[in-house]
């Protein structure tokens, strides 16, 4: 039972398996296989049928014709000799015919006169048909039953004829169906090879190659017609690809062309986390090659110190849910200390599927930096403001209450300090409004052709007694016959004094301060410089002692200021005079500082300049 069912969930499975096609040529084979076995087997039982009913016939005839030739022989012969005349006959017939099983004459009284079952009885037991004719003598118009003749058939001419027929109806039948089989097996191959053909193109036109054609020749009008569209369709879709490549590939250098000019970085993700597109600045700004970053995951980007920079903040991101507005989610990340501030936004579709995330990158460690040093200029200012002013407040308010207890030196000495104090605070707040008003756009200052050797010479006059305070020994070393320059005397002088002052404050006592004046190398400028035996820079500080705000500070440097002195030399001769500004130090060795002025005039335009009367009053030294 159990190999039954496993049968017939075969077969289910095997007709599962079959396809239409295969299905109804089986069902077509089956039907013309039963309709040639039908039509064989009625053929067989028609000729069949014809046969035995024309051997009755023959045995009708050959019993008449028996009859005959018995009535022949015995119509002149005696009574006794009829035995022998009709035994005689009926030997030679047996013997001339095979099929004759026995042969039997009777009277008219049905008494046997002569039966061949004596003489063959083992032929007469093959006898499968019988039949009778009456013996008749005609005399004189008249005719008289004397007897009769029975005669037995074996059938084998029958069995002969019919297992020629039989056979020739099979051979017959069995090469029409062999033919009939092979028509059909030839039709299936040829529209099956046809069929194939159409679905090679399909998987063609499903891999991408569009524009595959099939070849109509020698095939089915019908499929010919099946052809023909499938040609015009790939043709058609091999057309639209090659539109829909060229737009996208439009679209996407577009694309890629406005993400590389974009001054901030950027970083497309798709919704995986995996990098697939990063502009050039933020390689710059991460420190990456393109074929280091793409198809990559974002968060397994780390820095120089090993620091995964996006991983929190990307799970955060995506832990957080959308803005109802589509605001990008802004975050701050620190790659090998400089800071970039991250805003990143979700992409969808039309469809508003989700297909990833851009990440824009904005270096602001400049800002963070002018933040932090706008902080530190405050507190700076603000101690630097209170200082000179609690210690105007102090010796005002003594000598005010008791200034006729002190005797004229006492006085002297109150009052030379508070002179000091005024003119430190006057600096401070020159120098901010300096830095005000020379920071602001389209202004010019108001130029005359100067000898920069006075205004050289006036600064050192006005620190010489500084200077002897400290036990400063100041040299100026000029060039003979240097050409005069347009120059603003007022805020060139500021610019040089804020040098000068600065190599006083760090010169330890009783060294020496060297001033040089020379023409540049080049012969285009005028080279100021002044070199001082201080405590020096730091490299790493080199490069941002003229930015605003930035003091530098060590356990040597002690001397407090606003941070804003070295900013203006280098607003005053850059931008103002289109100048240059230099340094050189070395810690421990001291520093040289100083810029260089063009001999020839720049050309610009004039939109707004400062006149000299609205400039800040010079500071005493």
């Amino acid at each position: 039972m159990a190999n039954t069912v496993e049968t017939e969930q075969l077969v289910k499975k095997k007709k599962k398996g079959m396809t239409a096609q295969t299905r109804l040529i089986l069902a077509g084979l089956s039907v013309s296989t039963a309709f040639i076995f039908l039509a064989a087997g009625f053929a067989t039982y028609s000729i069949s049928q014809n046969m035995n009913s024309a051997y009755k016939n023959f045995a009708q005839v050959l019993s008449k014709t028996l009859a005959i030739e018995g009535v022949e022989i015995t119509k002149e012969v005696p009574e006794l000799a009829k035995y022998d005349a009709l035994r005689s006959n009926c030997i030679s017939v047996l013997k001339s015919n095979d099929d004759i099983s026995f042969i039997i004459f009777k009277d008219n009284k049905s008494k046997v006169i002569y039966t061949s079952k004596d003489d063959y009885p083992d032929q007469a037991e093959k006898a499968r048909i019988t039949v009778s004719s009456p013996m008749v003598v005609k005399n004189m118009g008249t005719s008289a039953v004397v007897g009769s003749v029975e005669v037995g058939l074996s059938g084998s001419i029958i069995d002969r004829v019919s297992s020629t027929s039989k056979f020739s109806l099979a051979t017959v039948f069995i090469l029409a169906w062999l033919v009939i089989v092979g028509i059909i097996y030839m039709n299936s191959s040829i529209i099956t090879k046809q069929l194939r053909k159409l679905h090679q193109g399909v998987k063609k036109i499903s891999t991408g190659e569009f524009g595959y054609m099939i070849n109509d020749k020698d095939v089915d009008n019908e499929v010919k017609e099946l052809y023909s569209a499938f040609n015009d369709m790939s043709e058609r879709l091999s057309r639209y690809n090659e539109q829909t490549i060229e737009s996208l590939t439009f679209e996407r250098n577009k694309l890629e062309s406005v993400l590389m000019s974009i001054v901030n970085g950027v970083v497309v993700c798709d919704n995986h986390d995996k990098v697939i597109m990063v502009n050039n600045y933020a390689k710059r700004l991460l420190e990456v090659e393109e074929e280091d970053i793409v198809n990559t995951q974002i968060q397994q980007f780390c820095d120089s110190s090993g620091e995964f920079c996006f991983a929190d903040k990307i799970t955060e991101f995506k832990d957080t849910p959308l803005d109802d507005e589509g605001l990008p989610v802004p975050f701050n990340i620190t790659i090998d200390q400089r800071v970039l501030k991250c805003l990143i936004s979700p992409m969808f579709t039309r469809s508003n599927s989700y297909v990833g995330y851009i990440i824009v990158l904005i270096d602001v460690t400049k800002d963070v930096e002018m933040d932090q040093l706008r902080s530190n200029f405050i507190s700076n200012v603000s101690h630097e403001l209170r200082t000179p002013v609690t210690v105007l407040r102090s010796y005002i308010d003594t000598l005010y209450n008791f200034g006729n207890d002190f005797d004229f030196n006492t006085q002297r000495e109150f009052i030379g300090v508070m002179n000091q104090e005024i003119i430190r605070l006057n600096r401070m707040v020159n120098d901010i409004l300096d830095f005000s008003r020379y920071e602001a756009q389209n202004v010019r200052l108001e130029k005359t052709k100067q000898d920069i050797i006075e205004i050289v010479e006036d600064a050192v006059n006005q620190v010489q007694v500084l200077a002897k305070e400290h036990d400063l020994t100041i040299s100026i070393m000029r060039e003979p016959d240097l050409p005069q320059i347009y120059v603003n005397v007022d805020s060139i002088s500021r610019a040089f004094m804020n040098i000068l002052s600065n190599a006083i404050k760090y010169s330890p006592d009783g060294k020496r301060i060297k001033i040089r004046v020379e023409q540049s190398r080049d012969g285009e400028y005028v080279e100021v410089s002044v070199e001082d035996q201080g405590p020096g820079i730091p490299e790493k500080d080199i490069k941002k002692v003229f930015d605003r705000f930035y003091r530098c500070e060590n356990a040597t440097h002690t001397v407090k200021g606003t941070g804003l002195g070295l900013h203006l030399v280098k607003v005053t001769v850059e931008k103002h005079h289109h100048g240059q500004v230099f340094v050189n130090s070395k810690e421990g060795e001291g520093s040289t500082f100083g810029f260089r002025l063009p001999i020839k005039p720049v050309e610009e335009e004039i939109e707004e300049y400062i006149p000299k009367n609205q400039l800040p009053a010079e500071s005493e030294a």
